[in-house]
């Protein structure tokens, strides 16, 4: 069964946890999965690690990390990369992969372009 994690940076702001509690459920309703959670890097007990042993308890065995990233900078390069290699040797049975981050996409522009419409 397939997961989907996605991935923020985090923050010390309550706010974004509901953000993306909000986003969650709509990649839900979009692709019909329920297996969809969220986690952090920083600031929250609900690290990398945490949602993919979630994800897990809950039956998945190909687990998607979405970086919820712009930039390709040393999160997503570095320190994501090297946070799954160790969680992958401790859950051997799962499958994990990262996706490609949000990055330069046609569609963020037209979120941009809507804002100052």
């Amino acid at each position: 069964m397939e997961g989907i994690l996605i991935l923020a940076h985090g923050s010390k702001r309550q706010e974004t946890e509901r953000i993306m509690n909000s986003l969650v459920s709509k990649v839900k309703a979009k692709t019909g999965k329920h297996l969809v959670q969220a986690a952090y890097l920083q600031f929250s007990e609900q690290n990398l690690e945490a949602g993919i042993e979630g994800l897990a308890r809950e039956g998945a065995r190909d687990i998607k990390v979405v970086p919820m990233f712009l930039f390709d900078g040393v999160h997503v390069t570095e320190d994501i990369p090297k946070e799954l290699d160790a969680i992958k040797e401790k859950h051997p049975g799962l499958k994990i992969s990262m996706t490609k981050h949000l990055g330069d996409d046609d569609r963020i522009a037209d979120i941009i372009v809507d804002r100052i419409g």
